[in-house]
Order: C-alpha cells, then sequence, then structure tokens
C-alpha cells in the first residue's frame, strides 16, 4: 500500500526540478489532449514550444510578442508573490489590471487631445493607483473584519469587469467611433502612447518595469526587513507575531504593492498593445500571473523565466489554433495543467512515497 511520509524538511532537489518536471508532464498530458482532438501531437507540441522563437516563418513576429505577454505577466506575478510567500492569497489581480487600465486611461483621456509630456507619468501613477485602490478593498476588509481575500479579491474581478463594459460603452467610450464600443485610440496620441524602446524587439516601458520589478523584488526579498518579515510570516505566523511583524500591516502592504503593480500592467497594455479601453480588454493576465508566480517557484528570477514560458505558450497556443484548427479552450486546458502538475508534483516536496506492506492475519 503506498502512503506518504512527511519529511523533516522539504526537500530542495524536489523543489528545483518540480517545475521542469511539471513542464514535462504537461508536454506529455497535452500531446494526449491533442491527439484526442484528432491533431497530430508532436506537430501541436512542436508549433506551441519551437516555431514561435526558431522558424523563421513566424520568428520576425514571435520574438517581439513574447516580450509584450510576457511584460504583464511577469509585473503581476512579481506583486502576487510577496503577498503568496507571506500566506496572503490576493487571486483578484485581474480586477486590479483592469482598473488600473481604467484609472490610466481616464486620466490621459480627460487631457485628449493633448501633447503634453506629462500626461504619460500622470497616467502611470494614476494606473498605479487604480490596482491599489482595488487592492485595498479585500486588505481592509481583511483585516477590518477578518474576511476571506480569497473569495473578496476573485469577485471583485467580475465588478471590475462590469465597469469596464460600463467604461467601454459609456463614460469612456469614444464620441466619434459611430456608437462603436471602446475607447479612442490612446497609442494614437504620442503623449499617451507607450511605444517600444527598441524597435523590432517588443520592449516597451511595461517591460522595462517588470525588469526593473524582478531586481527590486530579488533586493527586497534578499536584503530588505520587509522581505525577511515576509518569509517568516509565511514559514511560521505564530514566531513572526512574537518577532513584531504587525500581520494587518502586512497584509496592507502585500495586497498594495501587488495591486498597484498590477494596474501598472494594466495601463502599460492599454496605452500600448491593447491601444485603448474595450469590453474585451482583459485577456486573463491577472489569472494567468498565478501559474507563473507559482511555476517560477515564488523567486523573482524564476518567476522571469516562467514569465516568458508562459508568454511562449500564448504565441505557440495561437499559432496552433491557425495552422491546426486547435480550439482556444484547448490552449488554455493545456496552459491550466502546467499550475496542476505543478502542484501535485509539489507534495512530492513536502512528502515522499513509502510502500507500508500490510499486516498478514494471525492464524
Amino acid at each position: 500500500m503506498l502512503m506518504l511520509e512527511k519529511r523533516p524538511t522539504p526537500s530542495r532537489a524536489w523543489t528545483l526540478s518540480t517545475p521542469v518536471l511539471a513542464v514535462v508532464l504537461t508536454m506529455i498530458a497535452g500531446g494526449l489532449m491533442f491527439a484526442a482532438l484528432g491533431k497530430n501531437p508532436f506537430e501541436a507540441i512542436r508549433i506551441i514550444f519551437w516555431d514561435p522563437l526558431f522558424n523563421a516563418q513566424f520568428a520576425s513576429y514571435s520574438r517581439p510578442q513574447l516580450l509584450v505577454k510576457a511584460g504583464p505577466l511577469i509585473l503581476i506575478a512579481i506583486g502576487l508573490s510577496l503577498g503568496f510567500r507571506a500566506g496572503i492569497w490576493n487571486i483578484g489581480a485581474e480586477g486590479q489590471y483592469i482598473m488600473g487600465a481604467i484609472a490610466g486611461a481616464s486620466f490621459g483621456l480627460a487631457f485628449y487631445p493633448t501633447e503634453n509630456p506629462l500626461v504619460f507619468p500622470g497616467m502611470i501613477v494614476a494606473g498605479a493607483l487604480g490596482g491599489w485602490a482595488w487592492s485595498m478593498i479585500p486588505a481592509i476588509l481583511k483585516t477590518r473584519f477578518r474576511t476571506n481575500e480569497i473569495l473578496v479579491s476573485l469577485l471583485l474581478v467580475y465588478v471590475a469587469e462590469k465597469i469596464l463594459a460600463s467604461a467601454a460603452l459609456g463614460f469612456l467610450r469614444n464620441p466619434e467611433g459611430s456608437g462603436f464600443p471602446g475607447s479612442r485610440q490612446l497609442n494614437r496620441i504620442e503623449a499617451m502612447n507607450n511605444p517600444e524602446l527598441i524597435s523590432g524587439t517588443g520592449m516597451h516601458m511595461g517591460v522595462l518595469t517588470a525588469f526593473i520589478a524582478v531586481i527590486a523584488a530579488y533586493i527586497l526579498m534578499n536584503r530588505h526587513l520587509l522581505g525577511y518579515q515576509i518569509k517568516l510570516a509565511g514559514q511560521a505566523p505564530r514566531a513572526a507575531r512574537f518577532a513584531g511583524v504587525n500581520p494587518n500591516r502586512l497584509i496592507v502592504m502585500c495586497m498594495g504593492i501587488s495591486g498597484a503593480l498590477a494596474g501598472l500592467a494594466g495601463l502599460f497594455e492599454v496605452s500600448g498593445p491593447a491601444g485603448q479601453i474595450s469590453i474585451d480588454f482583459n485577456v486573463g493576465y491577472g489569472f494567468t500571473a498565478i501559474i507563473v508566480a507559482f511555476l517560477g517557484r515564488l523567486h523573482p528570477v524564476g518567476i522571469l523565466l516562467a514569465g516568458l514560458l508562459m508568454a511562449l505558450t500564448y504565441i505557440g497556443g495561437e499559432l496552433a489554433q491557425l495552422m491546426l484548427q486547435v480550439p482556444a479552450p484547448a490552449i488554455q486546458a493545456f496552459q491550466g495543467m502546467l499550475l496542476f502538475f505543478l502542484l501535485a508534483l509539489d507534495v512530492l516536496s513536502n512528502f515522499r512515497i513509502r510502500i507500508k506492506k500490510k499486516k498478514e492475519g494471525v492464524a
């Protein structure tokens, strides 16, 4: 009989190897899924992971898109990882991403069609504040009334989506858009645009901010008192309280940082690749960033690599839909398998499998 035996300390070997094993198992299970759909599994996996980077037919488009899609995932995941390491579960980054985009776009459109160079910095501040304010709702409810931050932050995503629809159809709708939903095109006004910093690379301010966030998070977690408090609160909550860590203050700080970074991701997306507020502006970056955070082991460098990998599945998934007519839900299921296998294999970091022999009956 198989049984799980708790390890005295978590296995470092399993902790480091589970992301790689999760990717391999995802490829195997995904290949079986594609085969069940009547597609060539080897071709599908090749298109998702190889062609966007090394097929000359697609690489000129796909390589810049890798940074475009990885930027918001990394930025959001870095913020989420701080809370997750402290045992604070912000599941509503998608809503904070939306509200940051709406706040930043509203600030810019209030000055439309100005070319004042100070408008874009103002949009950045507004975007960060929009995400921060939305994250403060579950944070304050948690600290004041002990509500569950998982449920509150998740439910607020649906509220944010309704506000997004209201903005696209109402208070931010383009008055010159012939009645079609959506705001004015922000990326057509230089003072509100988030262009490529290096032509042909996909590198824009959002991607640069994501790389800065990775460096800042690494320094915070390894060189700052707050990082020590975050680790201690996550590993030993009672010891953290005895050490003088204020749990309510930590909740507000971690939720606020993650909300602000998610809001920034939304602002950089709406002022760059997306270009406008629309009904379908949000594409699930806030939820996918949860997978990125755990796939990266909640470590800044790991999140950077996981964000690039997940962005590759986005681009490769789009190619698979185009070339093999793979349905979009199958690609979403393929991405979800990464988190499933990662969480399943994580059990082996804390437990080892033992074979227990059944006791024979006494004659």
